[in-house]
């Protein structure tokens, strides 16, 4: 079998404006970066305003493997599929980070015969957004030091400043440094950290950003420090938001590429779902449901992370619902949730996956309590048995739920039509008025609760000294509505990678939480997740080289 990238080499891409007629638009709605490449204008995005919405299917999935177990793939497959099918159908995902590329997990733009094309450039610079993201959360920085050195007029507590700056890479070496040191003029000598360019607010806010104007306004709401006072002060206060709005101008636009089929796919924004929440961007999704009758898309990690999020964060701010979910499921993840080591995955054991299959259980029944269709898909993989798929068809109808088991990765869209029935069915059926897992009415702390014991099946709550202050001083600032984003290792259900399948007896720890007042959530960081990830003993860096005639090899 060719490997991912090498199936993306040997494909025949369209033109991009092939591409974007098959959306209603012309070569004068796109800004074209390359043959393959382009960004939509806001020209052609208002134009669609009056256009009746199509309908919104969620791809979501089970806790992972440490090596994902191909939501994007599933994401993509099933868009083809519902293409051969004749329905007027795109795809709404997110841009993948270099930090996974580089690292462990590898990129995000699915696999074998169900990829977003051009896959290395998507995976790499693309169109240049995160380049734009990592400059204007720095430029933010950059004002508040320089501020601090100036004369500090906003009298800011250096030991009070809660902006990091950041980095689209895995570099755990800048989580806590210091800053400053050198002669007077070098700067105000104070500690200082880094995330990753996915877990900033800037990020965040650039996914949930209507359009320019709301990106303006989320962008000054930005909590940068506090004074001596205990008063927030923002990035509107270091008068750098107009700044920031320049670098982000054209990041703001959605990018149109294709599935190898020759489909069209949004791409945009790309906060990870661990530490961030986790879906692509507000305008691409809503650009998507104007310009087709379906719109499938994808929310990153577990249910219990992306899917959470993706419904309780973004469909509430956005007015979004979707009218399916689709629940991605692989034989291997649920041996691994089973107890089986990572190398024995592709050896048959039935017995492991029914001991993990509670994995999948659990998380059918959390999408159900949002009262939406659920689909469960096996992604499937050559060393998975008859048998084994048959345990979990077995298990999964006696649930109520509709099952198909998907080859998308080495059929493309021929190898999703199954599951691609199964759910236009439960489209058509329609779904029971969605409701969402909590009201803004409830206070921070009943909120990480919810999530923690009905979502995550924890006994309680156990909180920080420092993570409930700061719990405390949001609601006493006026937070206290805001959703929450809950950052937490996609491995387990808990906050303890090493508890897998449906751990029981057990209780969250909020370590810290902060405002993200311009997106409009509380982050509450539970267990030892970092939002500045590091590098594996053995990265995928080691393994990526170019050849002379610009052929990229290792990338997968």
């Amino acid at each position: 079998m060719k490997t991912d990238i090498e199936i993306a080499q040997e494909a025949q891409m369209l033109d991009i404006r092939k591409v974007a007629e098959k959306i209603g638009a012309t070569e004068d709605d796109i800004e074209m970066y390359g043959k393959h490449m382009a960004k939509v204008s806001d020209e052609y995005i208002n134009r669609l305003a009056s256009e009746k919405d199509g309908k919104l299917i969620l791809v979501t999935a089970i806790n992972p493997t440490p090596a994902g177990e191909g939501k994007t793939t599933i994401t993509l497959g099933l868009n083809d599929a519902m293409r051969k099918l004749g329905k007027n159908s795109v795809v709404a995902m997110r841009e993948p980070s270099l930090g996974p590329c580089f690292g462990i997990k590898g990129g995000a733009a699915g696999g074998g015969y169900a990829q977003a094309v051009p896959m290395d450039k998507l995976n790499l610079h693309f169109t240049g957004d995160f380049h734009a993201i990592t400059s204007a959360n720095n430029l933010m920085c950059a004002m508040l030091d320089n501020h601090l050195l100036q004369g500090n007029t906003l009298r800011i507590d250096p030991n009070r400043i809660v902006a990091k700056r950041c980095l689209d890479m895995n570099d755990r070496a800048l989580r806590n440094i210091v800053v400053g040191m050198g002669k007077r003029l070098d700067g105000v000598v104070r500690e200082d950290h880094f995330c990753i360019t996915v877990a900033t607010e800037v990020m965040a806010i650039l996914c949930l950003a209507e359009n320019l104007e709301d990106l303006k306004a989320r962008l000054s709401r930005i909590i940068v420090a506090y004074n001596y006072d205990n008063e927030p002060v923002t990035a509107g206060d270091l008068k750098c938001v107009g700044a920031m709005t320049v670098l982000l101008k054209d990041a703001i636009r959605p990018n149109l590429i294709q599935s190898l089929e020759g489909n069209p796919v949004f791409v945009h924004g790309g906060p990870f779902a661990n530490i961030a929440h986790g879906c692509n961007s507000v305008r691409a999704t809503k650009v998507a449901l104007k310009a087709a009758d379906y719109v499938v898309t994808e929310a990153g990690f577990g249910a219990d992370l992306g899917a959470e999020k993706f419904l309780d964060i973004k469909c509430r701010m956005a007015g979004l619902k979707p009218d399916a979910v689709v629940l991605v499921a692989t034989a291997r993840a649920l041996k691994y949730n089973g107890g089986v080591p990572k190398d024995e995955l592709s050896n048959e054991n039935v017995e492991a996956l029914k001991k993990g299959i509670v994995n999948l259980g659990k998380h059918i029944e959390n999408l159900q309590k949002y009262n939406v269709p659920v689909v469960v898909t096996i992604n499937k993989f050559v060393s998975d048995t008859e048998a084994e798929v048959e345990a979990i068809r077995e298990f999964v109808q006696d649930k109520g739920c509709r099952f198909a088991v998907s080859d998308v990765w080495g059929q493309g869209g021929q190898g999703g039509l199954d599951l691609a029935k199964e759910v236009f069915e439960a489209v058509e059926e329609g779904s029971p008025e969605f409701r969402f897992l909590y009201d803004d009415e409830l206070s921070l702390t009943e909120k990480i609760e919810k999530v923690a014991t009905e979502i995550y099946g924890a006994d309680g709550v156990d909180y920080t000294a420092e993570a409930m202050n700061a719990i405390k001083r949001a609601e006493s600032l006026g937070f206290g509505k805001m959703p929450v984003c809950m950052a937490k290792t996609q491995y387990s259900l808990s906050d303890d990678q090493k508890l897998l399948g449906r751990p029981t007896g057990y209780r969250i720890n909020i370590r810290e939480a902060y405002v993200s007042a311009g997106a409009g959530f509380l982050v509450a960081i539970a267990g030892a997740i970092m939002t500045m990830p590091g590098l594996p003993k053995s990265p995928a860096a080691e393994r990526i080289d170019v050849y002379e005639d610009g052929t990229i090899v290792g990338l997968f």
